[in-house]
């Protein structure tokens, strides 16, 4: 039986079918804009989505269909489930008053005991206060609250409904009973009626994107960590019971596997900071990999900092800038690009460390995300985390993990764990070759050197 994995990204609908082995059987993708009408917003249209997901739906082989989607998105409708205004997405940066005003109404201690998470302008409850001071007339019509991939359910299934995992991610759940917050909606009144019903992500074959895709390399029980090298760098671990960084520079969410939940680290450019060096060096990425692996580690000293769009974890603070440090006449632009990979391994080894403060003992990292393409960085990598690398046959990310979800849900697998141990399979492993000690001892003075450079 093909089995069906959609995930609805912020640029496309990627989807999947694998067999009950975990063997790919086909991949097919479907595009959408994104819109930003004013500075720091970003929306997109709902009826993209679903338009995305059924043509790719009609790409792939009947079966039983997984979902997971991009986070914190809010999708608002009216009591005829009509849609009231465009999705505001997770990359919307327009609700820094509502997040202050979040944590003055719960005090920041209560709200991460509660949700497991500071308030971020990326949730989806601060959106919700936006749209209550600025569209007063729409608020006031709103009677159903989704999550970007739960439209696209609503709209295959007329069922109103979530996962505790992607629930985890709108500031309005109690991450440690695995239930919409009560006490929350009541200090935000924000009617509980509103959201949709949460259950486990088995039994609904659904997770947000970061669940899904660490249960598609694996990542289902404490032991290995997810490692991912996307735009955004993510370090995720999953935890045998519930824990919060005090200080609210982790996220701590359920995880896509029953009775259990996870922590992650987010920093905003990791393969997002090459993307950019690679557009202003104007140089083949093979030629600056090359140039860089004649350098010894650390660069003769150079370090950048990979603040290019402020930083989430362990400083979530989003007037953060990037910078290089500790430049020579005798640095060229291999220098440059070796020092670039270096600093995104830092920061994820920041991460990494405020882990192991929650309890995680990682015995590896499985590696996903564009970057893991780089031969050198994947080296660089285990080097600075002092941490086994392992890749995954699958390369197919959220969308592989939503199709173990639906194979859960339609009894091909008993859970989680089986659809893991059959259909998950390591390719290679990458053990640590050089000492980054005294490299990460230097990056972690740096931010709090650069710091006060962007006061006013």
């Amino acid at each position: 039986m093909p089995l069906v994995g959609l995930d609805v990204g912020t640029s496309a609908v990627k989807g999947v079918a694998i067999d009950e082995e975990g063997r790919l059987l086909a991949t097919a993708s479907a595009g959408y804009p994104l819109s930003r009408p004013q500075p720091g917003w970003s929306e997109q249209e709902p009826e993209d989505w679903w338009f995305a997901a059924r043509d790719v739906l009609g790409q792939l082989p009947e079966g039983p269909v997984g979902l997971s989607g991009q986070m914190h998105g809010l999708v608002v409708l009216d009591a005829e489930h009509r849609l009231l205004r465009p999705a505001i997405l997770w990359n919307d940066q327009r609700t820094a008053a509502e997040c202050a005003e979040i944590e003055e109404r719960i005090g920041l201690h209560r709200l991460l005991e509660l949700t497991g998470n500071r308030a971020l302008p990326g949730f989806t409850a601060p959106k919700l206060l936006w749209m209550r001071r600025h569209e007063p007339e729409l608020y006031g019509r709103i009677r159903h609250v989704l999550l970007p991939k739960d439209y696209v359910r609503l709209r295959l299934t007329d069922e109103l409904a979530t996962d505790v995992a992607d629930a985890s991610g709108t500031l309005l759940f109690d991450v440690r009973r695995r239930a919409w917050s009560e006490e929350v909606c009541a200090a935000l009144e924000i009617p509980l009626e509103w959201l949709p019903s949460a259950r486990e992500s088995t039994e609904v074959a659904g997770a947000g994107d970061q669940a899904a895709a660490a249960l598609g390399v694996g990542v289902s029980r404490p032991g290995p960590v997810s490692v991912v090298l996307g735009t955004s760098g993510v370090v995720f671990a999953a935890l045998p019971g519930y824990e919060h960084d005090p200080q609210g520079r982790l996220h701590a969410f359920c995880h896509a596997v029953p009775d259990t939940w996870h922590a992650m680290g987010v920093m905003l450019s990791a393969a997002g900071s090459a993307a950019w060096l690679r557009e202003v060096l104007a140089a083949d990425v093979a030629v600056l990999e090359q140039e860089a692996e004649r350098l010894p580690p650390e660069s003769e000293g150079l370090l950048f900092a990979p603040y290019l769009a402020g930083e989430r974890t362990p400083h979530p603070d989003p007037d953060a800038r990037g910078a290089f440090v500790g430049l020579s006449a005798r640095h060229d632009r291999g220098a440059l690009w070796r020092a670039m990979l270096e600093g995104v391994a830092y920061g994820l080894r920041d991460s990494l460390e405020l882990l192991r403060e929650l309890g995680a003992r990682p015995e590896s990292g499985r590696i996903s995300g564009g970057g893991a393409r780089s031969e050198l960085w994947l080296r660089i990598l285990a080097s600075v985390l002092e941490l086994s690398l392992e890749t995954t046959e699958s390369e197919e990310g959220s969308a592989f993990g939503a199709a173990l979800l639906a194979g859960v849900r339609a009894g091909v697998f008993s859970d989680a764990d089986e659809a893991v141990s059959r259909c998950v399979r390591t390719r290679r492993r990458i053990e640590p070759e050089w000492d980054y000690g005294r490299g990460y001892r230097r990056f972690r003075r740096l931010y709090p050197t650069l710091r006060p450079l962007e006061e006013p």
